[in-house]
């Protein structure tokens, strides 16, 4: 599957929730997913079909796709990865691979409210716009570790006003972050059932 270049609310409308795919819009009232609450085509308005346990595993795993940005091939690897960890440490896997999810460098920049949205935050990363501890970083999948500070070269590119509260776990100063310790399950997206990801790679 290659990148998706069509409308991006489509896709929150389509998981039934919001994504916040388009920055300050996905906070307002112009949100597609406010305006049209249904999913996308001629058929969408109509009432929808009961899911099996596999459609229920499928759209979750969509769903955290769409939110961070990530192809199929991605989201495999980062599962991978996370069953290694959860093996080797003896930790929960679940937990590891919303961690690794949310240590992206792409999403530490959004989350501490340094672009506007993640697709804002990737594309900064990669035109070279972003130092990680004070060397210019190319790679937005990056995973930063505790300690690790975040900059923003160009201080025009962040938001002129934040759109929601910064994590506790990242500590913002102007144009940059740190990241003060590793984010725990409470500090992540409660919406997403990561049992149901781990079920479907588990199949």
């Amino acid at each position: 599957m290659g990148r998706h270049t069509g409308p991006k609310e489509k896709l929150s409308r389509r998981e039934g929730v919001n994504l916040y795919l388009k920055g300050a819009r996905s906070f307002s009232d112009k949100a597609g997913i406010i305006r049209k609450p249904f999913p996308p085509g001629q058929h969408g308005n109509k009432r929808r079909a009961r899911l099996s346990n596999y459609g229920f595993q499928l759209r979750e795993k969509q769903k955290v796709k769409r939110t961070y940005g990530l192809r199929e091939k991605k989201m495999k690897i980062v599962y991978k990865e996370a069953d290694r960890r959860s093996k080797l440490y003896n930790t929960d896997k679940g937990l590891e691979l919303l961690r690794i999810l949310e240590l992206r460098l792409d999403n530490v920049i959004y989350l501490a409210g340094l672009a506007s949205s993640r697709a804002s935050a990737r594309q900064y990363v990669t035109h070279g716009h972003v130092k990680l501890n004070g060397e210019k970083m190319t790679i937005p999948s990056l995973e930063v570790k505790e300690g690790d500070t975040v900059e923003l070269i160009k201080a025009k590119l962040a938001p002129s006003s934040k759109l929601f509260e910064t994590p506790d776990w990242i500590e913002t100063k102007g144009v940059s972050c740190k990241i003060v310790r590793l984010p725990v399950r409470d500090d992540m997206d409660e919406g997403i059932k990561e049992n149901l990801i781990i079920e479907f790679y588990s199949r």
